[in-house]
């Protein structure tokens, strides 16, 4: 149970960062490369699945959530 809800956290995380990034990036015309801002996705993906493994340890037994 535990590998699931991290994972959904894990990809909803990375989906969310690049679209938001990547959308901000193509409307405000920022001038970065959209594999810039995917990598930068891909970095709070990777944050969420640190977090997700601080949680395992002091959070909800059997999930990913620090408060639930």
């Amino acid at each position: 149970m535990f590998n699931r809800d991290l994972l959904e956290r894990v990809a909803s995380t990375f989906a969310q960062a690049a679209l938001g990034a990547v959308g901000t990036n193509s409307v405000l015309d920022l001038g970065v490369d959209n594999w810039k801002m995917v990598l930068s996705a891909g970095a709070a993906a990777a944050l969420s699945v640190l977090k997700g493994a601080l949680a395992a340890k002091v959070g909800t037994k059997g999930t990913a959530s620090l408060v639930d």
